[in-house]
């Protein structure tokens, strides 16, 4: 997962608990709207930050450097690919813009970007809440794969 500049702290903190409870890694880019110390980012993330992956980036070239060559799936509501149309390949990177604008154009068309993909929602809807949003994406990705590394309910790995 890879947030670019989110700015609701909440937002972050939820992806951060859905980083260590599917194993994902999350990725920031920077500028954020809040700080690691604020309240809100702590509650919502609970007890997970411990247990999540979880790097900051100075800006997007950085993080994609640093996620070498995996292909970059930008969520937008202008997406011409819905979410589970896409094959997802273990190390894709599933990127996500700021709550209040999305991701900018320029960030779309950059050449990293595999496709725009959009989650389904009713006609004369704007958006999704982004903790939602990478939540729907990540838990498709991680179905396709067979939910893999997930604890069967007497507690041991599926997988």
């Amino acid at each position: 997962m890879l947030l670019h500049s989110p700015e609701i702290p909440g937002n972050t903190g939820n992806a951060i608990r859905l980083a260590a409870i599917t194993g994902a890694e999350l990725h920031l880019v920077e500028p954020l709207g809040f700080g690691f110390e604020d309240a809100h980012l702590r509650r919502a993330g609970l007890d997970y930050h411990d247990l999540a992956v979880v790097t900051v980036h100075p800006d997007l070239e950085a993080a994609f450097a640093a996620l070498g060559p995996a292909r970059v799936f930008a969520f937008t509501a202008r997406g011409g690919v819905r979410h589970d149309e896409v094959a997802y390949e273990a190390g894709d990177v599933l990127m996500f813009g700021r709550e209040s604008t999305g991701l900018d154009a320029e960030v779309l068309a950059h050449p990293r970007v595999t496709a725009a993909v959009r989650l389904p929602m009713q006609p004369s809807r704007r958006s999704l809440n982004l903790a939602n949003a990478v939540s729907v994406a990540v838990f498709e990705a991680w179905r396709q794969h067979g939910f893999a590394g997930s604890a069967a309910p007497d507690g041991d790995s599926l997988h």
